[in-house]
């Protein structure tokens, strides 16, 4: 009895072998038959890419654009926002594609609300994320515009350019920050924007309330006053439901001494400085 189940299993086994053995060539002759040649090229893009993933080129992830700048030649070659010029002049010269100038940004954080500054309407206990504290009655902030400070956008920044202050705002370093702007589309408050690199003046604040309720929300909001928008000569500063908006190209060609800031009595409007906590730039005295 032993004997012959010994001898089932080892039939069981040398049958289950021979089919293993008869699959894998089948699968081996299919992959041959069936494998579709990839273009070198799209490797040869591929590196040059920054490997950020981050999808500013539209894309999901470099090796998607390279495919799709390679193989579509309507696909222009500058679409990768971190590599800037020097990326898309590479891979326009490998495409044979002509690359438009990519202009330069970087990421701002228009908000200024810090502990110390924004007025608090409850204690938030959740999960840790921007996202689903707004999901909770706006966030724990009486201002409902403000950086609610969890650091959604931290964590999904791919080349490491932000950090959470102690002051529960985060922090570009302008040193790192590649302007993809996959910090931009995960705050659910959209204090976070793409400005140009070079950026004379910003304003620190995403608060459309009117200027008592801004104000008494948090000391460092723009409460749409007007003077800074009175003061630029150039038409450079714009009211947007009671928050001031920088044309942030009509500023650069045009002004080099701005005026407007020394008259924000908040100092909402600031100079457009990275590396620190936005309030934390120094204001231009009147």
């Amino acid at each position: 009895m032993e004997q012959s189940l010994i001898q089932q299993a080892i039939v069981i086994l040398a049958v289950m072998t021979g089919l293993g053995v008869i699959f894998g060539l089948v699968l081996a002759y299919a992959n041959k038959k069936f494998a579709i040649e990839v273009n070198p090229l799209i490797h040869i893009v591929e590196d040059v890419l920054p490997k950020g993933q981050c999808g500013a080129c539209g894309y999901a992830g470099c090796m998607a654009y390279a495919e799709a700048v390679v193989m579509n030649p309507d696909v222009p070659p500058n679409l990768c926002i971190p590599g800037k010029d020097t990326v898309a002049k590479l891979v326009a010269d490998l495409t044979g594609k002509a690359a438009a100038a990519v202009e330069p940004r970087i990421a701002q954080v228009k908000c200024a609300g810090t502990r110390a500054k924004a007025v608090k309407a409850s204690e938030y206990q959740g999960v840790q994320d921007c996202v689903a504290a707004n999901l909770l009655f706006g966030g724990p902030k009486t201002c409902k515009y403000g950086c609610l400070g969890l650091g959604t956008c931290v964590r999904s920044c791919p080349f490491d350019a932000m950090t959470m202050s102690d002051d529960g705002i985060p922090v570009i370093d302008p040193d790192k920050c590649t302007g993809c702007g996959k910090c931009e589309t995960v705050c659910p408050k959209s204090v976070i924007a793409m400005m140009p690199i070079g950026a004379h003046v910003r304003v620190n604040c995403m608060s459309h309330d009117k200027g008592a309720v801004a104000k008494k929300a948090c000391s460092a909001a723009c409460i749409g006053c007007t003077l800074c928008m009175k003061e630029c000569p150039y038409g450079a500063v714009k009211m947007d439901n009671n928050l001031a908006v920088v044309d942030a190209k009509v500023c650069m060609e045009k002004c080099s001494d701005p005026k407007c800031l020394a008259k924000c009595p908040t100092k909402a409007i600031r100079k457009a400085v990275l590396g620190v906590v936005p309030g934390n730039e120094e204001p231009i005295s009147a």
